[in-house]
């Protein structure tokens, strides 16, 4: 116990606090037990030490991976008993899905330790719904999703801008600081690279790389049970989609060329998508089916693009990727039967600065939303401003 406090304490004296998620607010850090996931890389863990070293008491708080050494012969509910009864009162784990039983042994803290609260971060593809505890009604579920083009601004360039909402960007409200002339080169840098909080450190690429091959060849395989063999077909399908996104998806032939079944195909998509590496675009549906029929398959930003493509990805495809991935935190993002997307009733087509409105005559509601453009007008809202939104 006395090295797991150590460590802590060591992080916790390293934890800088000057930049915070923006998903830090919005929990409500006096639950009994909480849950945050996300995809690797975006700021789980950071997130958490943030919290401690700005709110909690740290003589009754500990920090913990559930990776660490010290649980190859140690029980993760005996050390939680060990510590509540000196006094413990907040609890944080980090990846806890590296450890076997968490969800029964998270349930039994929940159980026997009333007064304690407990903080988690797993992979993106955990599920508290499966295993041998149900966690679903003990736990509240957050998910971190990476960096917003406005925090990315917030981050490099030390600032403080503030999200805007979804009608107060097209109605075109967005502002920038004074010193902040020309967007759109920034704009560009974070969709090339930084997307993922460590854009900071260097190196970004080969980074980004490991993460994708420790997603397919740990996470997914442990949440889903996969042989070595199906861990091959996975790569494969990456690969297939990471050539031709967006793709409106045709599983047959998709299960010729890999071999497999083409329920394994849909199964892989579902993987992949848990794990923040793909994005499934649906049409919208009423009545009681509550997702339409898949109509594109997308990488899940635009930095996988640049990362797994062969060459300089499209840029037609990097343009409605990053309107995709920034506006699907906030928004449920459907297909549009006559443009690119659907969102609360609102229709916005994306394309380049000489993108015309032909293709939405005769809609209501409707929205152009143009790269390499600074301002818009009118009903034309430039694409980096969807990127203001969390």
């Amino acid at each position: 116990m006395e090295q797991l406090i150590a460590l802590y304490r060591s992080l916790l004296a390293d934890t800088e606090t000057i930049f915070v998620r923006y998903l830090h607010d919005e929990i409500d850090w006096n639950a009994r037990m909480i849950g945050i996931v996300g995809a690797r890389g975006v700021g789980k863990t950071t997130l958490l030490l943030q919290h401690i070293k700005l709110f909690d008491d740290p003589e009754q708080t500990l920090f913990l991976s559930a990776d660490d050494l010290y649980f190859s012969e140690h029980r993760l509910f005996d050390m939680a008993a060990d510590f509540y009864r000196n006094g413990g009162k907040r609890l944080y784990i980090d990846e806890v899905h590296k450890y076997a039983d968490w969800s029964k042994e998270l349930k039994m803290m929940y159980d026997y330790f009333p007064k304690l609260q407990v903080t988690f971060t797993g992979s993106s593809v955990l599920d508290i719904y499966k295993g041998s505890a149900d966690l679903s009604r003990r736990v509240l579920l957050y998910t971190l999703h990476g960096l917003s083009f406005r925090e990315y601004l917030n981050l490099s360039l030390s600032k403080k801008i503030t999200p805007y909402s979804l009608e107060e960007i097209i109605s075109r409200q967005v502002e920038l600081p004074d010193d902040i002339s020309h967007p759109l080169p920034l704009y560009k840098a974070y969709l090339r690279g930084g997307y993922y909080p460590f854009f900071v450190e260097g190196n970004y690429g080969q980074r980004l790389r490991h993460i994708i091959n420790i997603t397919l060849e740990t996470d997914i395989p442990a949440f889903s049970n996969m042989n070595a063999a199906s861990v091959k077909k996975l790569k494969q399908l990456l690969y297939i989609i990471s050539q031709s996104v967006p793709f409106k998806p045709n599983f047959t032939k998709i299960a010729q060329i890999m071999d497999v079944h083409r329920n394994q195909v849909t199964d892989y998509l579902y993987y992949l998508e848990r794990a923040g590496i793909v994005m499934q675009l649906h049409t919208e549906t009423k009545g009681i089916r509550a997702l339409g029929k898949i109509e594109k398959v997308y990488l899940n930003n635009a930095n996988l693009m640049y990362v797994l493509s062969d060459g300089t990805p499209d840029v037609g495809n990097i343009r409605e990727t990053a309107f995709l991935n920034q506006m699907a935190v906030r928004h449920s993002v459907f297909a549009s039967p006559v443009a690119d997307f659907e969102i609360n009733g609102y229709t916005f087509e994306v394309g380049g600065k000489n993108k015309t409105q032909k293709q939405l005559s005769g809609v209501t509601d409707r929205f152009v939303v143009k790269d390499d453009m600074e301002y818009g007008s009118g009903n034309v809202i430039p694409l980096w401003h969807f990127g203001m939104s969390y």
